[in-house]
C-alpha cells in the first residue's frame, strides 16, 4: 500500500509533515497516538474522545485476544471488513491500530529484570536467564503462563487476531529486549525478530490493513544498523521502532535508526511520549508515537499545561477556583470547571462522581498532547519548528 505522503520537510531537521491515509480516514503526521487497550478509553464516550483532537488510537491485541475469544466475537468473519471489532469497540469510526501482543507477553518477564542489574552486575547471562523465568521463547513464538495455563502466541497468531480485530495499522510480532541484555542474547534476538517479520508478511492478506516492521537491536549500534536496514529492505507498509530505552539510548537509536528506514514510509516509535521526548522524536523524522501518559497521569490526577504538570489532588487545589489552564481549549477548561471541582471529583467516595472527575482529566490531557504535537505541525509547515520547540520546553520547564 502507498498511503503516505510527505507534504514538507523541516529544513534543519529530519521533522516532515505528512498525510496518512487509512479506510477509515486521514491522519495528518507528526501525531500522537492515543491508547485504548481494551478497545476503548476508560470514562470517556465516543463524543468526548471527538473533542480531544484525536486522531488516531492503538488498541492492545494481547488483552482484546482474551476479551474477544471469550466474546467469540473472532471465530466469525465479518461481512463488512471495515465495520471492524475495533470500530465497534470504540464506537467511533476513526483510524485504530494494534500492537502485536508481543511487549505484553515479553513483560511478563520484565519484574524479574527489575534489580538484576544490582544483584548480578558482572553476570549478564545469569541475568538473562533469570528475566525469562516466565516465558519460553521458541523460533516459532512464545511459550507463557496465564493464570496457572500455558498460552503460545507467536508471528502468525498475531497477525490472525490482528486481522480479526480489523485495525487500519497492525505490527508484526517482535522479541523486545532489556537494556541489560548482552550482546550475545540481544543478536540472537534480533535475528529472530528478523525470522518472525518475514512469517508475518507471508500471512498477511488482509488488503485493508497496512502492515508495520518493527526494528530491534537493543543498545547496540551496529545491531540497530543492521536491524533497520533489514526490515527496512522488506515490504511493509511502515516501520516502528521498538526497544525499552532511556532518553539519551532514545537519541541514539534515532539516529542509527532513521537514515536505513525508506523516506517514503511512515515510522512510528512505540511506548514514547513526554513532552521533552516528543520533540527529540519528531526532529528525528518520527511520524507517530503511542504512549500511556496523557491517560495514566489523568487518572492519577496529573495534569499537564504550557508551564509544567500539576498533582490535582493535593490539598493546595482544595480551594482553587481557577481553571485547569488560561487559554486552554479542551472541553474541561472550555465548561469553566475549576482545579477545586476536578479535585474534589477524583477524590470522592462515589462511584459516579469519581468517574466524571476522571472524564474532566482525561479530556483535557488528552486535548493538551494533541493540540501540542497539532502545534508542532503547524511551526513545520510554517519553517519555525525550531523556535518552537525552544519556547515550548523553555516554559515547560520553569
Amino acid at each position: 500500500m502507498n498511503n503516505f505522503k510527505i507534504i514538507k520537510k523541516d529544513k534543519h531537521t529530519r521533522a516532515r509533515l505528512g498525510i496518512l491515509t487509512t479506510p477509515h480516514g486521514t491522519v495528518r503526521t507528526p501525531s500522537y497516538v492515543m491508547v485504548g487497550t481494551y478497545g476503548r478509553i476508560r470514562y470517556l464516550s465516543p463524543a468526548d474522545i471527538k473533542k480531544t483532537k484525536t486522531q488516531i488510537i492503538i488498541c492492545n491485541t494481547y488483552h482484546l485476544w482474551e476479551k474477544a475469544l471469550k466474546a467469540k466475537s473472532l471465530k466469525s468473519k465479518a461481512k463488512n471488513k471495515l465495520n471492524t471489532f475495533l470500530i465497534k469497540s470504540l464506537g467511533l469510526n476513526i483510524p485504530t491500530m494494534t500492537d502485536s501482543g508481543g511487549f505484553q507477553v515479553f513483560s511478563l518477564a520484565f519484574w524479574h529484570a527489575k534489580g538484576v542489574k544490582k544483584i548480578f552486575p558482572d553476570k549478564p547471562d545469569k541475568a538473562n536467564k533469570i528475566q525469562r523465568k516466565n516465558i519460553k521463547v521458541t523460533e516459532k513464538g512464545v511459550y507463557f503462563l496465564l493464570d496457572g495455563r500455558k498460552r503460545f502466541l507467536g508471528p502468525e497468531l498475531s497477525v490472525k487476531i490482528q486481522d480479526k480485530l480489523g485495525a487500519d495499522i497492525i505490527f508484526a510480532f517482535d522479541e523486545l529486549t532489556y537494556l541489560l541484555d548482552n550482546y550475545t542474547y540481544t543478536k540472537k534476538s534480533l535475528e529472530r525478530t528478523h525470522h518472525w517479520a518475514k512469517i508475518c508478511l507471508q500471512k498477511h492478506k488482509n488488503k485493508h490493513q497496512m502492515l508495520f516492521g518493527i526494528t530491534q537491536g537493543g543498545p547496540f549500534k551496529d545491531l540497530r544498523i543492521k536491524g533497520a536496514k533489514f526490515i527496512g529492505s522488506l515490504p511493509f507498509d511502515g516501520f516502528g521502532i521498538g526497544g525499552s530505552f532511556g532518553k539519551e539510548e532514545m537519541i541514539d537509536v534515532l539516529r542509527w535508526t532513521i537514515p536505513h528506514l525508506p523516506e517514503e514510509k511512515p515510522r512510528h516509535l512505540l511506548g514514547v511520549g513526554k513532552i521533552e521526548d516528543i520533540f527529540r522524536a519528531i526532529e528525528s523524522g518520527v511520524d507517530l508515537f503511542d504512549c500511556v501518559i496523557p491517560t495514566r497521569e489523568a487518572r492519577h490526577g496529573r495534569l499537564y499545561t504550557k508551564t509544567g504538570h500539576m498533582d490535582i489532588r493535593r490539598g493546595y487545589y482544595t480551594e482553587d477556583k481557577k481553571i485547569i489552564e488560561r487559554g486552554c481549549g479542551c472541553p474541561t477548561c472550555k465548561k469553566k470547571v475549576s482545579r477545586s471541582k476536578i479535585r474534589e471529583l477524583l477524590k470522592s467516595d462515589e462511584p459516579v462522581r469519581q468517574a466524571q472527575g476522571q472524564r474532566y482529566a482525561l479530556m483535557h490531557n488528552m486535548w493538551f498532547f494533541n493540540n501540542l504535537v497539532e502545534e508542532i505541525r503547524n511551526s513545520i509547515a510554517q519553517g519555525r519548528f525550531g523556535a518552537f520547540k525552544n519556547k515550548t520546553l523553555t516554559n515547560f520547564n520553569k
